[in-house]
């Protein structure tokens, strides 16, 4: 699960909000291979993730609402969703 992260979300100052929701489930699919990243409920700027095992378990779900999704916080969300997968 030690993997480092290639963030690919850039950082552009008329990216939409769509754009960025795109960057980041691309991202989060990459982040935790090979666990499936699943999007649930895009809606009014947030989505869920959850992130799923082999055998279709779920390990981790999360909410990320606006701001939490940015090429800034992102890093961050990967990195504590990695320590509770640990757990």
């Amino acid at each position: 699960m030690a993997r480092s992260c290639a963030c690919s979300i850039r950082k552009h100052p008329i990216m939409n909000t769509s754009q960025q929701i795109q960057n980041a489930i691309h991202t989060l699919s990459n982040a935790f291979a090979p666990l499936a990243c699943h999007i649930l409920a895009p809606r009014k700027g947030s989505f869920s993730f959850t992130v799923v095992d082999h055998t279709g378990v779920a390990q981790h779900t999360q909410r990320l609402y606006p701001g939490q999704y940015s090429a800034d916080s992102l890093p961050k969300v990967i990195e504590r969703t990695r320590q509770a997968l640990l757990r």
